[in-house]
């Protein structure tokens, strides 16, 4: 049996480590032939020799640079530079799925390109269905190339839809662990450190994604998300607090039955799935153990606590260019708290003020879209600036 051949874009995040785990576990089903990352060349190196992987590629021009000069690389090594060199990578003729794992929206052209050549899309990059989700869906029908989801809560409703009509889902219900202040009184959110909300309960992920889950700007995303994934309304979508992060989510059927898709809060499950899809092998980690006590708890969001939930479902209802506001505001917002000039509580603040400044205007090209995706980031980055 050949081996399915894997570009990772995104191999120095945690996607890109559970990955390798995933890769390590079913080596003689699973080959790497690219890996991608921003601009940690030395890491990529060593999963290079690891794996005897031929292309690599920085997004970073100037770490692409140092790279070239540093030796580090055999001369067998094909080294691809910026975000031209990404969408290189995703159009290799000897690859067979691109898993698109990098933070923010520069994965979205190398994503466009995947699927134009056909290749098998897994997507762990959540900003690229909020960006441009019309066009993502549209490249995917004209080529006939499939879209994995890796993100654990589309995961686990893909998984939850496999043979179903659409016709028979009624609501898709996305968990959210709550983040590291779920319990955390609203009056003291204000004095919030970054390192406070860089401790995640459950989940090992990168910055970015550990502050989103504090705010729940991330479950946000997802739920956009997952309106173009499984082709609902937004109103057919909900989240709902599950503190143990092992019901990764669920499908509420007409019928008023429910599915849910249990794991432990480790991502190589479905990283496994996508990868191996549509059979099955044993996991690259443990699985649930029923023979002891387990603890599953509901419950709504607080939606004072997170206001960042209610500016991303605005968002998706109003839909247009909205949902891509609320994502390139969001990330401004979040680099500047991490840099330390806004406060927690001013996240959602920065986004309500970016949405209320920008035009929703349906776009109708990729231009257009990257167009707006700018706007929204300088309107954001106007608002830090300014102040409250």
């Amino acid at each position: 049996m050949r081996r399915r051949r894997l570009v990772l874009l995104g191999a120095t995040g945690s996607i890109g480590e559970s990955t390798l785990k995933v890769l390590r576990a079913h080596s003689d089903r699973l080959e790497l032939v690219g890996i991608a990352a921003k601009s940690n060349f030395e890491k990529l190196a060593a999963i290079a020799r690891e794996f005897s992987v031929p292309h690599i590629g920085l997004f970073d021009p100037e770490a692409h640079d140092r790279a070239r000069d540093s030796g580090i690389f055999g001369p067998e090594t094909i080294l691809h530079r910026g975000i031209e060199g990404l969408q290189e990578m995703a159009a290799l003729p000897d690859c067979d799925t691109v898993l698109v794992a990098v933070v923010g929206t520069h994965g979205l052209l190398p994503a466009l390109e995947a699927l134009e050549r056909g290749k098998t899309l897994a997507v762990a990059s959540k900003e690229i269905l909020v960006l441009a989700g019309k066009f993502i869906m549209e490249a995917a029908r004209r080529s006939g190339a499939s879209i994995l989801p890796v993100d654990s809560e589309h995961n686990a409703i893909f998984q939850c839809l496999e043979a179903c009509e659409p016709s028979h889902i009624d609501k898709l219900i996305l968990t959210a662990s709550g983040g590291s202040f779920r319990d955390l009184p609203l009056e003291r959110f204000a004095d919030v450190t970054v390192e406070q909300a860089l401790n995640h309960p459950n989940w090992d992920m990168g910055p970015k994604v550990t502050i989103d889950a504090a705010t729940m700007a991330n479950k946000g995303l997802e739920m956009i998300e997952a309106r173009w994934l499984f082709g609902v309304q937004p109103s057919q979508v909900q989240a709902v607090i599950h503190p143990q992060s092992i019901a990764h989510s669920m499908v509420q059927f007409v019928d008023g039955s429910i599915l849910a898709q249990l794991a432990p809060p480790d991502m190589t499950f479905a990283i496994q799935h996508c990868l191996l899809h549509p059979e099955r092998a044993p996991g690259a980690s443990e699985a649930l153990d029923f023979s002891q006590a387990m603890q599953l708890d509901f419950r709504s969001p607080d939606l004072e606590r997170y206001p960042c939930l209610v500016l991303a479902r605005q968002a998706m209802e109003a839909s247009g260019m909205a949902p891509g506001i609320f994502n390139a505001a969001n990330e401004i917002a979040v680099e500047a708290f991490v840099a330390r000039k806004i406060k927690f509580v001013e996240i959602a603040t920065v986004i309500e003020k970016t949405l209320q400044s920008v035009d929703y205007t349906e776009p109708e090209s990729l231009e257009a879209v990257l167009g707006y995706d700018q706007l929204a980031r300088d309107k954001a980055a106007a608002v830090v600036r300014e102040g409250f």
